[in-house]
Order: C-alpha cells, then structure tokens, then sequence
C-alpha cells in the first residue's frame, strides 16, 4: 500500500523513516533501507543520523487517511479486509474445456518460433561487430 505524503510508518524498525519513504514511493522497504543505511555510512556516521533524527521530528505519523488503496495484499491492522470474493472479481478464469490439446499445441510451437527468432536477433555476433565497427551501415 502506498501513503497519499511522507510520514513515518508505525512499521519502521528504526523511528519509521525510512519505511515512511519506502511506503510513500511505493519502493520495495528493504532496499530503501540498505539505500538509508548506506547513506549514513557514507556521510561520516553523524551528518546523516542527524539528518534522519531532524526527520523522525518533522515528519508526522501516519493515520489511517494516509493510506492509498491500491489494491495490494496487505491490509495494516486495524483496518477491514476485503472480502476473498473481491479478490478474484477481475480475474481473467477460462474453462478447461476452451482450447484442444492441438490448439495448445500449435500455439506453443508459433511461440517457439517467435522466441527462436527474437534470439538470433539479440544473439546474432556478426549483426553485433557490424554494429559496432560500421555503425549498423551495410557495405
């Protein structure tokens, strides 16, 4: 789920910064906090812990109109969950019986083919040397 501003998140494990951001941004919480941490080490230590101490102050805690409902997974406590119905109401479910065996079949090999293809292009070395050394001219 993502927040509608930077606040800090009550799931934050240091203050709730850096999950406040991660939630804001909708980037993956464990990377924004590597990115963090990393920063911190890299500014000698104490300008970024100062930084994010000036942060944890300044940025308020997140309430529950703050929360955009994107349709993910995760409901934080205290809100109502979503029936298990609703999940499944966009769901593309074909029957069994749709396609034959044939079917899958021919279009399994039209695939194949079409990946073969793609991987000549992307793996053809004497396409790639005349990229590089005439500029993709033909002489």
């Amino acid at each position: 789920m993502r927040t509608r501003k930077w606040t800090r998140s009550p799931k934050g494990q240091i203050l709730g910064v850096a999950t406040g951001l991660a939630e804001w941004k909708g980037f993956p919480v464990d990377t924004t906090r590597l990115i963090v941490f990393l920063l911190i080490v890299c500014t000698s230590f104490f300008p970024g812990v100062l930084v994010y101490l000036l942060l944890a102050i300044v940025l308020p805690m997140q309430t529950e109109d703050d929360w955009i409902d994107d349709g993910s997974s995760y409901v934080p406590k205290g809100r109502k969950h979503r029936k298990k119905a609703e999940k499944y109401e966009d769901a593309d479910f074909r029957e069994s019986g749709e396609k034959s065996t044939e079917d899958l079949r021919k279009e399994y090999e039209e695939l194949k083919k079409k990946v073969e293809t793609m991987e000549n292009d992307v793996f053809d070395r004497e396409k790639d040397w005349d990229e590089r050394f005439n500029g993709g001219k033909d002489e």
